[in-house]
């Protein structure tokens, strides 16, 4: 094996360490969280134990702590910006739950991973770095703005990426020819968004 195939294989395992120390899929690398290869299908057990065992029964600070770890692997935040968008969710009218969901999905990376560009956030993310989208037909290279209800996403021409076929657009997302690009009809709502984590344990965290 390369160095570089090496290194590859560090990179990959460092996210799929995270899927098994959480007991869950976080689905944060891509096609491989789809295939026989996930590691957390042949080890459902944290990493460092050497074969199966149970997870230890947690209590409720740590319910909530696990929950805000997989909400920052999942969207790849750190811990000042998930603290943020929980402050400005709960300054919004409405829901608080709803409304951090709404602020995490609606950032830009988010929302071209949910059209279904890419299999995974952290390529999304890497194509918005590289200048591949235009937001409104201006330049958008920064994964963590925020679009909102009538905005437009394109892929910025001249740019040649593969993409995903046959994408299964969410129904607060559309496409048509009248549309160059791809529409934000409305902001998600819980029920929109297939979360791997509960968001009101997340909310406990920070109201404490």
């Amino acid at each position: 094996m390369s160095s570089k195939e090496s290194k590859k294989d560090i990179v990959m395992e460092h996210g799929c360490r995270k899927c098994r120390r959480q007991g869950v899929k976080l689905f944060l690398k891509g096609e491989k969280c789809f295939s026989p290869k996930c590691p957390i299908t042949s080890r459902p057990y944290p990493p460092g134990q050497h074969g199966p065992t149970k997870f230890s029964k947690l209590s409720e600070y740590g319910k909530q702590l696990r929950e805000k770890q997989k909400v920052r692997n999942i969207y790849d935040i750190n811990e000042t910006q998930l603290k943020n968008y929980y402050l400005k969710a709960s300054k919004i009218s409405g829901n608080t739950s709803e409304n951090l969901v709404q602020l995490l999905e609606s950032r830009l990376d988010s929302v071209i991973y949910s059209i279904g560009l890419f299999k995974s956030r952290s390529s999304a993310r890497q194509a918005v770095n590289h200048g591949f989208f235009l937001l409104n037909d201006k330049k958008a290279d920064i994964p963590s703005m925020f679009v909102k209800s009538g905005d437009i996403v394109s892929l910025k021409t001249g740019k040649n990426i593969k993409i995903e076929d046959n994408l299964n657009l969410p129904n607060w997302l559309e496409s048509g020819k009248s549309i160059k690009g791809y529409k934000i009809k409305k902001l998600p709502t819980l029920d929109d968004v297939e979360m791997p984590y509960d968001i009101n344990l997340v909310i406990e965290y920070y109201s404490r």
